[in-house]
């Protein structure tokens, strides 16, 4: 049974919406007969931006298919470029949830690397010499065993930037497919149906908006 988007909150500006895994952010060329969250908002809600592929009917910022959680959607063409300059400037304030592999020894920290397009692997990204900054907070929620809950408090916004981070920690992602390793992620997916990352809170000006970790993922906390 396929999950579908939630609306959290909308107003006369913006939607906050709860992006199940499995969905792409935006439509493409490569997203045919794929569920996608820019689609199915054009679909089953009337706005001002509807329609308009220039901004992707509002699409403001997007979440990995397979990371679960907060993504903003504008109404107005003026709410839309607000919130790319408040993610511009950085007064936009997001945290994750991860369960990393190994035990995470510092309790918090921060990480903050250059990361780039590999030029061997244009599919991936990584710690590059000369690649673009980026930064990102981190704080040990709880350890499990050989697995360590974490926090992470992205100040800038690269692509694959937490997952990227996690490896340069030495503490890949659970079910990382990219970064842990096709043979780990592998070995991942028999007990962790996904990428375990969730795109937990987010905050701007007044607003402030949270999601509960997914059913899939808290399932797996029970388990180990």
């Amino acid at each position: 049974m396929q999950n579908f988007p939630k609306i959290i909150f909308q107003d006369d500006s913006f939607f906050v919406v709860d992006k199940p895994s499995g969905w792409i952010t935006n439509e493409a060329s490569t997203t045919t007969n794929q569920p996608v969250v820019q689609t199915w908002m054009r679909e089953n809600f009337d706005y001002p931006l509807k329609g308009d592929r220039e901004v992707r009917d509002g699409i403001v910022h997007r979440l990995d298919k397979e990371t679960s959680g907060i993504l903003l959607v504008a109404k107005t063409k003026e709410a839309f470029e607000d919130l790319q300059a408040k993610f511009k400037n950085r007064e936009v304030t997001k945290s994750y949830i991860a369960l990393l592999h190994g035990r995470v020894e510092r309790s918090e920290g921060v990480i903050n690397v250059p990361v780039g397009r590999l030029p061997w692997r244009r599919d991936r990204f990584g710690v590059l010499p000369g690649g673009r900054e980026s930064e990102t907070r981190y704080k040990v929620i709880k350890s499990y065993g050989d697995y360590s809950l974490v926090e992470f408090f992205p100040k800038t916004g690269r692509t694959h930037q937490i997952r990227i981070h996690a490896k340069h920690m030495g503490h890949p992602v659970v079910g990382d497919e990219f970064y842990a390793g096709r043979k780990t992620a592998r070995a991942d997916r028999i007990w962790c149906p996904r990428l375990f990352l969730h795109a937990a809170s987010i905050k701007f000006g007044n607003h402030e908006f949270h999601s509960p970790l997914s059913q899939d993922l808290a399932a797996v906390l029970l388990s180990i």
